[in-house]
């Protein structure tokens, strides 16, 4: 006989009922609608005036095809629940969600199946938006933006023209509209590189040097170019044998001419500003270390002599090398000992300076792959520059250690104080020199005479010491600090070099050989030179195609042809851009991924503007907290995973501050304030092959062993995901028990901001939480209110308030697995006066519920509604602590000596004997009543009285 369940127990199937019903109603009546100050979303805003405002953000979600599984959402249920929290304490809260929904794995869909890129998008947007919704996520729905909308890319559009359309003015420090270098060149305020007379320059002319400023420029780069997929790979889609990853075709670096943006120009902004927001630390040093900032001098090595026969003879360069090669260094005070410079693999100078036998002899950094700073292959390219320091020639050499992402892209090598140049010289018999003497003890370590000459030195001495001189600096002597100065003031004077500020930022390569991406708003006239297309001609879409894949290349020297090259007749195309009919072709690459996550959280604030991509009051209202200094400010909590600790938030920084620079924005920063969340670990498993087999269908035995169809298999921790097969779907637990559940589960899970592993066997401890509660308030048989008008008790009413105060300082904290814990010891203290029969008192059960609802916000809504309540308690005000209530009780207890009452203090009321002892031997009244005498006897009653008896 099965056992009885009553009809209205909180159950998976009741919590269905009442999450997809409450879901309906808060789309229905616009719950969490935020509106604007003015422009569309601006109705109802006189209701929320008098509220503070919070702009609170999620990163931009990629929709996969895979869909969500449960680790996915963890950030987006803590920010909900924060955001709920604030919303009920009284503060404005703007909070939604939108899709970064371009990208590669799309167009490789398309590319595979030939169903088009939108159409997936469109139904990967579907899947999550309904996986997303079953959470009870309190987004305005309203303010949903996606990158792949016109609508939304015609502003995507629109803000590179406004990068093109700039310079960076380093006078001013910041950028400035680019009509307005053309105007200083026309008026002589500012020479004309190269010292031309503009006058005299034809319009070409002029067009080129503009275009050499712009921040948004075509320049050739050194990219990995892969001729059997027909496109440039990033350096994560290469394997280590220089093949593609997808397909194993050969990959080859060569210049190519691409979209750049021209971030190098705010690196020192980008570092100091970090200052201004308050971002974990870890981030803000991931930052710091992305950048790159080093302090040190640019040194001109002149080249000595004639070139060998046939220099220039590289592949993908013509013309004479310049007179001198720069270097940075941040150890000037060296350069004495510099016994010759080396090039990057990717260097311009590396083809021009080497002879047609360069490309046989070339390493495989040059061919394939990306530079490997740890190898010390390389070759003599045949030329010979002056060390200033000395006059002598030193031998130029190409090496795959050196990268063209730090300095120059060409160091000089000091092999006697660099571990990397030691090395190479030592494999290729170059000299050794000493700039710095190494301690006498370095030195009696390794068994060498305090003069023996570097040449017979076993390894590099990196460390500070007196400078060995030799050389025309007269630097002999000086410790490292006074010779790296007096070496700077010497190549400035003597006009070799200057101080300088070098950073490892490299600017970005903005072009893709793709479809689905942003299509760039620019043409190129008969000459080639691009040109940015008016406001009125955004955006430009798309076109319509049936082949997304490149086409492939025979060869390393084939030009790419992309995807958009297909469409003839949207690829040329006749236009009037203010001087009659002409035909131009258009830009065939595409933006990366990154163009539309740059900005998104701007477009939130103002999604139906048709006339501006946020409006200003609008920005400023959203953007700048009251009482905010002139350029203070930024989203109020950005919340995401630390994968994007640089690249999208140093673009994101990149672009905002083009933005405030022009006006467009009124803070230099876009997020003031960044919250990491952890992950969602959960164990996987592989066979006797190392292969991944799903979780779901291993078995733990009796002895912690595992199995998969009846065959070991090894248990492997990490992270939630489709590769590892141990991916857990939201589906599976809203069927299982109710979305509130999973909510509540994930966070309480442990901290927010750390990696927590999944158990689904756990999450019944939170359902049965959530049953408790319900059954505490409704009846499970009648399905009746069960709540009462009693009054609380005194010891009730102090432990009700003593939970709100910890409950809402854990939410505003972020600390929700604490302010769980709280919620369930005061839900059990509940159940055990529900049981007497009696009822739950009024006073105990609608401050619980209003503390339960911003986590799970579906069954609190629910009983909200049957206590009585027509409002949604998304609305009702958060409780606040009695203070008097709040603080732990105390009693007053006589202490007696040798049978008189001499003194009393003051502990909390459930103090043990222990307690009790600690807060009398830290009594200064002890020692007077005692008068120095031993204590022979300490009898303590708790609540009543502390005997000393003394001899």
């Amino acid at each position: 006989m099965s056992e009885h369940t009553p009809p209205f127990r909180y159950d998976a199937e009741l919590a269905a009922q009442i999450e997809l019903k409450w879901q309906l109603r808060w789309e229905q009546d616009g719950t969490f609608h935020s509106p604007n100050p003015s422009g569309p979303l601006s109705a109802g805003f006189e209701a929320m005036r008098g509220r503070p405002k919070f702009y609170l953000l999620d990163m931009f979600p990629y929709p996969s095809g895979a869909g969500l599984h449960v680790g996915h959402p963890l950030g987006y249920i803590g920010s909900d629940v924060f955001g709920r929290f604030l919303r009920m304490s009284g503060r404005h809260v703007l909070h939604a969600l939108g899709y970064d929904a371009f990208g590669l794995p799309a167009e490789q869909y398309a590319i595979s199946t030939g169903q088009h890129p939108s159409v997936t998008t469109g139904v990967n947007v579907a899947n999550m938006r309904r996986q997303l919704r079953r959470l009870g996520l309190a987004h305005d729905a309203r303010r949903e933006v996606a990158t792949t909308d016109q609508a939304f890319y015609r502003w995507t559009q629109w803000i590179f023209l406004q990068i093109f359309g700039s310079w960076y003015d380093t006078r001013r420090d910041r950028a400035r509209p680019i009509a307005e270098l053309a105007a200083e060149f026309e008026s002589g305020e500012r020479a004309v590189p190269g010292g031309r007379s503009w006058a005299a320059m034809s319009p070409g002319e002029r067009s080129d040097v503009i275009d050499g400023h712009r921040l948004a420029y075509l320049s050739e780069e050194m990219v990995n170019w892969c001729p059997g997929l027909g496109t440039v790979l990033a350096n994560e889609e290469i394997t280590a044998d220089g093949r593609s990853d997808v397909g194993n075709y050969p990959v080859f670096r060569r210049p190519l001419r691409q979209w750049m943006l021209r971030i190098t120009s705010y690196a020192e902004r980008l570092l100091s500003d970090l200052e201004l927001v308050d971002w974990p630390e870890p981030i803000k040093t991931m930052q710091r270390n992305w950048i790159g900032a080093s302090d040190g001098a640019l040194i001109e090595f002149e080249l000595a002599g004639p070139l060998p026969d046939g220099a220039g003879g590289g592949p993908g360069f013509t013309g004479a090398p310049p007179p001198a090669i720069a270097v940075f260094t941040t150890r000037p005070d060296t350069l004495a000992g510099a016994t010759f410079l080396v090039l990057a693999p990717e260097h311009p100078l590396a083809a021009r300076l080497a002879t047609p036998a360069f490309p046989a002899g070339t390493p495989r950094a040059w061919r394939g792959g990306s530079p490997d700073p740890t190898a010390t292959d390389g070759f003599f390219t045949g030329a010979h520059v002056i060390n200033p320091a000395t006059g002598r020639p030193i031998p130029v050499l190409v090496a795959s250690y050196v990268l063209m992402t730090y300095g120059t892209g060409a160091i000089m090598a000091v092999p006697a104080h660099d571990q990397r140049d030691f090395e190479f010289a030592r494999r290729l018999g170059l000299p050794v020199e000493a700039a710095v003497h190494p301690p006498p003890a370095w030195l009696a370590a390794r068994g060498l005479d305090p003069g023996a000459p570097a040449s017979g030195w076993p390894q590099a001495y990196a460390g500070d010491g007196a400078n060995a001189g030799g050389g025309r600096m007269e630097l002999t002597g000086m410790g490292t600090a006074s010779a790296i100065d007096a070496a700077v003031r010497w190549l400035a004077g003597h006009g070799h070099g200057s101080r300088v500020r070098s950073y490892r930022l490299r600017d970005w390569l903005f072009s893709r050989q793709r479809y689905w991406g942003e299509p760039f708003p620019i043409v190129y006239d008969g000459e080639g030179r691009p040109i940015g297309l008016p406001e009125s001609q955004l955006p430009v879409t798309l076109p319509e195609i049936t082949d997304f894949r490149p086409d492939a290349a025979g060869d390393e020297q084939a030009d790419p042809v992309p995807p958009l090259a297909r469409a003839a007749d949207w690829a040329t195309v006749e236009l009037d851009l203010g001087d009659g009919p002409r035909r131009y072709r258009r830009e065939l690459n595409t933006m990366p991924q990154w163009a539309g996550s740059c900005w998104y959280y701007l477009r939130y604030l103002d999604p139906a503007n048709d006339d501006a991509f946020v409006g200003p009051d609008v920005e400023r209202y959203w953007m700048v907290p009251d009482g905010a200094a002139p350029g203070d400010g930024g989203v109020d909590l950005y919340v995401g995973g630390v994968e994007h600790a640089v690249l999208h938030l140093l673009y994101a920084r990149f672009w905002h501050k083009v933005l405030y620079d022009l006006g467009h924005v009124s803070t230099r920063e876009p997020f003031r304030r960044l919250f990491n969340q952890g992950y969602i670990l959960a164990d996987a498993f592989t066979d006797d092959r190392g292969m991944y087999v799903p979780a779901a269908d291993v078995t733990e035995q009796a002895d912690g062993s595992c199995t998969y169809h009846g065959e070991p298999v090894t248990r492997r921790a990490g992270k939630m995901g489709k590769s590892l097969k141990n991916s857990v779907s939201p589906d599976d637990m809203y069927a299982a028990y109710g979305a509130d559940t999973l909510r509540l589960y994930e966070m309480a899970m442990g901290p927010l901001d750390v990696s927590r592993p999944w158990r689904t066997s756990d999450v019944i401890g939170v359902h049965r939480f959530l049953q408790r509660l319900w059954r505490c308030i409704v009846d499970e048989e009648t399905g009746r209110l069960t709540v009462t008008d009693a009054a609380l008790t005194e010891q009730t009413a102090r432990r009700l308030h003593a939970t709100i105060a910890v409950v809402r300082a854990d939410f505003a904290e972020l600390r929700f697995n604490t302010a769980i814990a709280g919620l369930i010891g005061l839900t059990s203290h509940a159940a055990r006066i529900a049981a007497d029969g009696a009822g739950l008192p009024r006073g105990l059960a609608e401050p619980l519920v209003l503390m339960v609802a911003p986590l799970a916000p579906h069954v609190a809504e629910e009983l909200w509604s049957r206590l009585g309540h027509s409002g949604s308690v998304a609305w009702a005000a958060f409780p606040e602590a009695d203070e008097a209530l709040a603080a732990e009780p105390t009693l007053t207890l006589p202490v007696q000596v040798n049978g008189k009452v001499r003194f009393t203090i003051e502990v909390p009321a459930s103090a043990g004997e222990a307690d009790i002892e600690r807060e009398l031997s830290s009594t200064e009244a002890l020692t007077a009543a005692t008068a120095g005498r031993d204590i022979a006897r300490l009898v303590i009653v708790p609540g009543k009285i502390v005997s000393i008896v003394t001899r």
